[in-house]
């Protein structure tokens, strides 16, 4: 069986109840409802609402919010999302300020910034993460700056290379799963696509971190997330999250196995073996799950290289 359950078994019909290691506790305290009128009253929207985020109890409490850009609709209709399909409003002006307030009013020392897929725009929303960055760097210049894009398809080197010039501090793009998946589970993306954009960001600009994930338990082998985390490797990725899907709803993928904690410290294991400077892996490992944290752990991973004499590119400050 090694580490995850042959992925030639079939779906169950049903939706799998969760095990204990995967439920958490209701939102219910002070901070998570400051942060929930923060976010209405700047008229932002928050992956951590619009993709189901079992976390979101845990962040909010925190203050810890990642918003996400250019509206709730997405053009693309992955397998595994909960965001809304169709056709998108126009793009808000005022966004960019409205981000950069609500992280200078919660006193963010880090940010995750993402969107939903634009492909009905000639950039397919880069110049919107570059005026949110900017808009960030003006009102709150202290607050580290992580942004997780989609793919820009089609428009990848131009959005790349405008992005990189705003200079965030953190590039994230998820692979989200293994290739011989992706027809089924993202269809509208291609995998070295993907896996080609965080190279792209590398060889454009050294200095700034790159971040990938993967969802565990959607049929995936274990070989095939091996092959995953070398792909990750070669295009110089530095950071990789490994996460238990969640079924948002049941017309989405079906969960085909719940991956033990165990597991998960078995594959976080094998990437910091394969050399990546951070890795998270846990059922409730998400993209920006302790992003600040994680990323002051990647910075003093790097200057620890440095001491030893390695060569690395020096973190940009704000």
């Amino acid at each position: 069986m090694g580490l995850m359950n042959d992925m030639s078994a079939a779906p169950r019909p049903e939706r799998q109840r969760k095990p204990d290691w995967i439920r958490v506790k209701a939102p219910v305290t002070k901070g998570y409802h400051e942060t929930r009128k923060l976010m209405r009253d700047l008229n932002l929207n928050t992956v951590c609402e619009e993709a189901a985020c079992p976390n979101i109890g845990e962040c909010w409490t925190k203050k810890h919010a990642t918003v996400m850009i250019l509206g709730d609709v997405c053009t693309r209709a992955c397998a595994f999302c909960n965001v809304k399909t169709g056709m998108p409003r126009k793009v808000d002006p005022l966004e960019p300020e409205h981000v950069a307030i609500a992280a200078a009013k919660m006193g963010l020392e880090h940010i995750v910034i993402t969107s939903v897929d634009r492909d009905d725009l000639p950039d397919g929303g880069a110049g919107q993460f570059v005026k949110v960055i900017n808009a960030l760097r003006r009102e709150a210049p202290n607050t580290t700056i992580e942004i997780l894009t989609p793919d820009f398809r089609g428009k990848m080197r131009p959005s790349i290379e405008a992005i990189c010039e705003a200079g965030p501090d953190v590039f994230n793009h998820n692979l989200e799963t293994v290739p011989r998946l992706y027809p089924t589970i993202r269809p509208g993306a291609r995998y070295y696509a993907s896996l080609r954009l965080l190279e792209e960001v590398k060889a454009h600009d050294p200095l700034i971190f790159t971040k990938s994930g993967m969802m565990l338990g959607l049929g995936e082998q274990r070989l095939e997330v091996h092959q995953v985390m070398d792909d990750m490797r070669s295009a110089q990725i530095d950071f990789v999250t490994l996460g238990q899907y969640l079924q948002p709803t049941p017309k989405h993928a079906k969960v085909v196995d719940f991956v033990s904690p165990k597991v998960f410290d078995a594959y976080g294991s094998i990437a910091r073996a394969k050399g990546f400077l951070q890795v998270a892996s846990s059922p409730l490992t998400r993209s920006s799950y302790h992003a600040g944290e994680d990323f002051a752990e990647m910075q003093a991973a790097r200057a620890a290289k440095l001491d030893k004499g390695k060569t690395r590119p020096v973190v940009k400050k704000a």
